[in-house]
């Protein structure tokens, strides 16, 4: 077959979770599949690192597809024409994205659909676009890969679509997340908060991760407790999210919490390896992948106890009301007590972490594609 896939999102130093599911499934596919050619449609210079394998031809379609105007004219007008200059055979798009004009078969990955949920996640055009054109992208589309059965049965549901069309398709973690040394912790503790224990968030500072109730509960749990521990957020500040700039103006501890910034997996795998806990608690998600990474690198988690959390943690996190700044500050301070449920939630993890693998991910994808060819 010749492939045609969406790759947009493969960008060097800037890759999140659809980026990394990406990256990691296309990585295996194309290797595993010498047999087939994949052509990788860029809207813009690509990296070489994201050339896997011989058997992939890679191509940049202007323009850039970065707004709500442009993503209908690329998926639209450019990748169509393209897909019948090159005779493509199938279609995927593993961010959910597609063409509704063309005929060939398709598999799209739905990571989640919170804005339908919640609209007030993204701007008004944006969010507009997405509760347009996803509902026809996921009819139009011959399989769909989801990343857990929360976000399956969130799809039917909300969209109207077959259990029997979509795929569960779990994420999995990079090898690079993998426990770290007690002298290595001690390295990261000073270089990182002046020796200091610390709790961590890895992640966009979208609305949807809640960072303005995490703030707010370290404060509450600074305040209750006296322990001498910071809050290091890792990933890139953004700009256009004034309430949680309010909210850490507000903070009595602002001054304990660190900005990290954005880190390549094995500067993350470090932080993450010499934290306390992870502290991750969205009001949304498809499947948080910063859960399992944290699993992988041996430290307990507390996560929320709504949409896909609960499946993906099981009984080894600290399950809090996302939306209760008390129940985050009391799962912060059942943590630090001492009374052995950190070792426990990390022997859960170590069980719980063997049922994700990007192996596995990428297998099941490609069952996926072969099962939308049967059309």
């Amino acid at each position: 077959m010749r492939i045609a896939v969406n790759t947009r999102l493969l960008l060097p130093g800037k890759l999140e979770g659809i980026g990394w599911f990406a990256c990691e499934t296309l990585k295996r596919i194309t290797r595993a599949n010498p047999g087939h050619e994949f052509m990788f449609l860029f809207d813009r210079p690509f990296s070489k690192e994201f050339i896997f394998s011989d058997n992939i031809n890679p191509l940049v379609l202007p323009p850039q597809s970065r707004h709500p105007l442009l993503w209908y004219y690329w998926f639209e007008h450019s990748v169509p024409r393209l897909l019948r200059k090159l005779k493509a055979d199938f279609y995927l798009s593993p961010d959910g994205f597609m063409p509704l004009s063309i005929t060939i078969p398709s598999c799209i990955v739905i990571h989640d659909i919170n804005f339908i949920h919640h609209p007030g996640y993204h701007n008004w055009l944006t969010g507009k676009y997405y509760r347009r054109y996803f509902p026809l992208f996921a009819r139009k589309a011959d399989r769909i890969a989801t990343v857990s059965y929360y976000s399956k049965n969130d799809i039917n549901q909300s969209l109207g679509i077959s259990t029997e069309k979509i795929d569960v398709v779990y994420n999995g973690s990079s090898e690079k997340f993998i426990p770290v040394s007690s002298k290595d912790k001690e390295v990261v503790k000073n270089t990182l908060t002046g020796g200091n224990d610390y709790f961590i968030y890895a992640g966009s500072f979208h609305k949807r991760k809640n960072i303005c109730r995490l703030l707010q509960a370290f404060d509450r749990f600074k305040r209750g407790t006296g322990y001498d521990l910071k809050l290091v957020l890792a990933g890139n500040r953004m700009h256009n999210y004034p309430e949680m700039e309010r909210t850490f103006s507000e903070m009595s501890f602002r001054n304990e919490v660190i900005f990290a910034g954005h880190r390549e997996q094995d500067e993350l795998r470090m932080i993450y390896g010499a934290a306390s806990a992870l502290v991750y608690v969205p009001l949304f998600e498809g499947f948080g992948l910063p859960v399992l990474e944290a699993m992988n690198c041996d430290i307990p988690v507390i996560t929320s106890n709504c949409t896909s959390l609960p499946e993906v943690a099981e009984n080894a996190a600290l399950l809090v009301d996302p939306s209760n700044v008390q129940s985050i500050a009391d799962a912060m301070q059942r943590i630090t007590e001492g009374d052995g449920i950190g070792k426990d939630l990390v022997a859960r993890g170590r069980e719980r972490r063997k049922v994700f693998s990007w192996d596995r991910t990428a297998d099941l994808l490609w069952h996926s594609i072969n099962r939308a060819t049967d059309r």
